[in-house]
């Protein structure tokens, strides 16, 4: 599966808009969201442009899979002792950018239920 010439991952992905990129791999591109919402706040994408997380669980074991290993990896590197891992699927629950991407949270403490 291609790349999105439009969209802002992809772009991110492909180098064409800059971030602070803190992982990547052939499947993975981790980097810091410019609006954090943690001390540690990392959002990790496949390379490869899939709407949201539902459509990468249906296209690839492999790649969701690798999305967790790298968020644990980020995790190690970091120094944190716990993280928490969060997929937005569609509009009504806060994904603004429609290419699937895990959210890498940490560095404090957080309350339960989220939201």
């Amino acid at each position: 599966m291609a790349l999105d010439p439009n969209c802002l991952f992809c772009k991110i992905i492909e180098g064409e808009i800059p971030a602070t990129i803190i992982y990547r791999n052939e499947n993975i591109v981790a980097f810091r969201d410019i609006m954090p919402q943690a001390p540690t706040h990392v959002v990790i994408v496949p390379t490869v442009h899939v709407e949201n997380a539902a459509g990468l669980a249906r296209m690839s074991s492999v790649i969701t899979a690798a999305l967790f290993v790298a968020a644990d990896e980020i995790a190690a590197t970091e120094g944190l002792d716990g993280y928490r891992a969060v997929f937005n699927t569609g509009a009504s629950v806060g994904q603004s950018v429609f290419h699937a991407h895990l959210h890498l949270l940490g560095g404090r403490p957080f309350g339960w239920p989220p939201g």
